[in-house]
């Protein structure tokens, strides 16, 4: 079997097969066998050794939820047995460190961890952070193997493992599904969407695919988990600098994700986007989508096809970082987070889901305020996109309210903006929308548009400041947007209205 197959591993469920793969010998044939639990042959298949790589695939018959199973792959007298094996939802977690931060490093971390005991059918895999130059197919490294949940495998230390936003929301599947779920970590903190993309997706974006062309600020021990864009400062004022180490262009999708390639997957999780806040930020609406896009095919292709096309991709919007930063990198990442559309699924994203989170800052979190430790709420709002987009959960709110329309009376100074949903005003003193007040598009003049009035789904903004044309609306523009914990705007589930340009 490939290195990480093993005990206690989850196998994705029906509708789709689970892809079984593994080495042996030249021209070899191998038997491969599903047992259950009174140790009658399930599945049977056979698969053929082929390629230089010596490689076999099978597909395994699309299974029911549960188990456990003994999975046996047999070549002649040899033969490799796995035990425990449940079938269920496989989810893959990547990104930067707010996804690699730990259960431990989490709000009440020991109560968290005190339960992990409570889940044994929600298994954990973590690969270890690797980094190649060319496209691996099979991991260098694994930093946890396919392991029943404990204390200690979830609060392991920090940036480690097992991941608190992969866990929280796997934990949170299995108690809304009821079916065992499998998570797979593949993060390392520090590093841009370019280490994660493989050369077709940056060059669809016109990025340049080797090292030599790329900048790089002041970079320290590329695998400290410092906050994640440190070492991007100065980018874009040295071009005869090289990006190197982990964040170097499809370093890590080469080393991480490529191995992972065969695996039948049911969605993807993904916490990353500070590190380009200060490197090609304004390219993210390209490179996000595209990865994206890269990564369902090549899941679907490494698959045979049983990852569907449209995998589901859920996705944490950036956080906070400084609160009095007038730097507006954040808020154009944020944006570009969503395809520069505002929300998700969308025409260029579509069958993905978001977790807004700029109303979730922790400027004292001792991990740095890039760091926020709420990830229970992160990983709540994902389940809500979860269950709505990747499970057809069709009436359920999984998103706060969004602007459909904005009217102008100009004789009055207003601005009326209507809204999606029901809004509910947590801060009376709303300054948080500013318009565009000014004779030409570009540069843009952003002057604050105080509240008037919040109506049931409509606000009232005073825009008589503005002696010119209005040209635009924005709302949460700002690295740290919100106040004391509270954006001004929520829907009645709690769910934050997102930011919007």
């Amino acid at each position: 079997f490939a290195s990480y197959y093993g005990d206690h591993m989850v196998l994705q469920k029906e509708p789709a097969g689970a892809v079984v793969w593994g080495r042996g010998g030249p021209g070899a044939t191998v038997t491969v066998a599903l047992l259950g639990a009174s140790g009658l042959v399930v599945v049977k298949k056979t698969a053929q050794v082929t390629g230089p790589s010596e490689t076999w695939t099978t597909v395994l018959d699309p299974m029911d939820q549960g188990g456990p199973y003994t999975l046996m792959a047999t070549q002649g007298l040899e033969n490799v047995t796995l035990r425990d094996i449940y079938f269920g939802d496989v989810w893959l977690c990547s990104g930067q460190s707010n996804m690699a931060m730990t259960v431990l490093q989490v709000a009440n971390a020991s109560e968290e961890l005190a339960s992990a005991a409570r889940y044994p059918h929600v298994r954990v895999f973590a690969a270890a952070p690797a980094r190649s130059d060319v496209e691996l197919e099979e991991l260098e490294q694994i930093d946890l193997p396919w392991s029943i949940p404990t204390a200690e495998i979830l609060g392991h230390g920090n940036f480690t493992y097992f991941s608190a936003v992969c866990w929280l929301l796997g934990r949170a599947l299995y108690e809304a599904l009821g079916s065992p779920i499998g998570l797979v970590e593949a993060a390392w903190g520090g590093t841009p969407i370019e280490a994660w993309s493989s050369r077709q997706a940056l060059r669809r974006c016109g990025l340049p695919e080797d090292t030599g062309r790329w900048v790089k600020g002041e970079l320290g021990d590329p695998g400290a988990p410092l906050w994640p864009g440190a070492c991007f400062h100065s980018a874009g004022t040295s071009p005869d600098q090289h990006l190197s180490g982990p964040q170097a262009p499809s370093v890590l999708w080469n080393a991480m994700i490529h191995p992972l390639l065969n695996m039948t997957l049911r969605g993807v999780a993904w916490y990353q986007g500070e590190a380009n806040a200060f490197l090609h930020t304004d390219q993210y609406n390209c490179t996000f989508p595209a990865l994206i896009a890269d990564w369902r095919q090549a899941f679907h292709t490494g698959s045979a096809g049983q990852t569907e096309p449209l995998l589901p991709f859920g996705f944490v919007q950036l956080s906070t970082y400084r609160r009095q930063s007038p730097d507006d990198s954040f808020a154009r990442l944020r944006w570009h987070q969503t395809a520069d559309l505002g929300v998700v699924p969308n025409a260029r994203m579509p069958n993905t889901f978001m977790a807004v989170a700029m109303d979730l800052g922790d400027e004292h979190s001792p991990y740095g305020s890039i760091h926020p430790r709420d990830k229970q709420n992160v990983a709540h709002r994902l389940l809500l996109g979860a269950r709505a987009v990747a499970y057809g959960h069709k009436h359920l709110v999984f998103q706060g309210p969004y602007p459909t329309r904005a009217i102008l009376e100009v004789t009055r100074g207003l601005l009326n903006v209507t809204y999606s949903q029901e809004l509910i005003c947590r801060q009376k003193d709303v300054r948080a929308f500013e318009v565009c007040c000014s004779s030409q598009a570009a540069p843009c003049q952003w002057l604050l548009a105080p509240v008037v009035a919040v109506g049931s789904r409509r606000v009232t903004l005073a825009v008589g400041g503005c002696r010119t044309l209005v040209l635009g609306l924005r709302y949460a523009w700002a690295e740290w947007p919100c106040q004391y914990l509270s954006c001004p705007l929520y829907n009645p589930q709690g769910l934050p209205a997102p930011p919007f340009l």
